[in-house]
């Protein structure tokens, strides 16, 4: 009987032919998972997210960064364009961030200690007016200013040694804690750093006509800063701050200056290239 001879090395080619096998599916498997998980990627990166996050605002200048929320940009803004309006320089702008900072968070709160109300925390009581009065940003801030005007020396003050000559707090070296953030506040709503204020709101379901609502923001403006012409760029900065800080209470869509644009969309990071506005007017819409 004839006996069947195995060749050496024949078993082995039959392994090593199956492992290729192995390994040409395997490869295949992983460049079809890594492109799956790219196209979803993609597609999330592109689709906007199924829970919109709350209203913000974010400040950036060369100072540093500060997120928040809208009522503390308005005031922000309030405060800077009644400066402007007073023709105060920026140390002064400053030394109002630093109190408002301490006194309410830069918030037009309606209580506070005995009968202190608003962004000052002014007291009727005082003199510094009626409670409705105090409850009005733009009133607020042009009383702090006119007080701040009388300290002698004012701008070359320590801004806790100046803030308590207009306060007169229990605890008037609370104060100095908050110079940085004041100064990043004050390069950005004075107009000083171009671009540096960007904020987000949830977009409305129905909205006013944009005459309607533009009409309203350039009228509340003229409260705070007077003349609203735009006579320097850093004028224009500023107007064009105020203008994003109060999109969502007049539900501006986009404002433009310079150009450079600002609109209301979830995945912008703030102010981009492009637009047709120019250096003598803010356009909004």
């Amino acid at each position: 009987m004839a006996t069947e001879l195995i060749r050496p090395g024949r078993f082995f080619r039959v392994r090593l032919r199956f492992s290729r096998g192995v390994i040409t599916i395997a490869i295949i498997v992983v460049v079809l998972a890594v492109g799956v998980s790219v196209g979803l990627y993609l597609l999330l990166k592109r689709a906007t997210p199924l829970v919109l996050p709350e209203a913000y605002c974010m400040v950036r200048t060369p100072e540093g960064v500060l997120t928040l929320d809208p009522e503390q940009a308005q005031v922000s803004a309030t405060i800077a364009a009644v400066a402007a309006r007073r023709r105060l320089p920026e140390r002064a702008v400053v030394i109002a961030y630093g109190t408002a900072l301490q006194e309410s968070k830069l918030r037009n709160l309606s209580w506070g200690d005995r009968d202190s109300v608003g962004v000052f925390q002014q007291r009727e009581s005082q003199g510094w007016g009626r409670k409705k009065q105090l409850m009005d940003p733009v009133y607020a801030s042009n009383k702090f200013f006119a007080a701040l005007v009388k300290v002698k020396n004012y701008r070359k003050l320590p801004l806790a040694e100046a803030a308590q000559e207009v306060q007169r707090s229990a605890g008037g070296y609370a104060y100095a804690q908050h110079e940085q953030d004041a100064k990043i506040l004050a390069a950005a709503f004075t107009g000083r750093v171009p671009k540096s204020v960007h904020c987000w709101y949830p977009p409305p379901k129905q909205t006013p006509a944009p005459q309607a609502r533009t009409a309203e923001a350039r009228k509340q403006l003229a409260r705070a800063l007077g003349d609203p012409s735009i006579t320097t760029k850093k004028r224009g900065w500023l107007v064009a701050s105020w203008s994003v800080a109060y999109a969502e209470k007049y539900q501006l869509r986009r404002v433009g200056y310079s150009g450079a644009t600002w609109v209301n969309d979830v995945e912008a990071d703030g102010w981009k290239k492009g637009g047709q506005a120019g250096d003598r007017e803010v356009e909004l819409s």
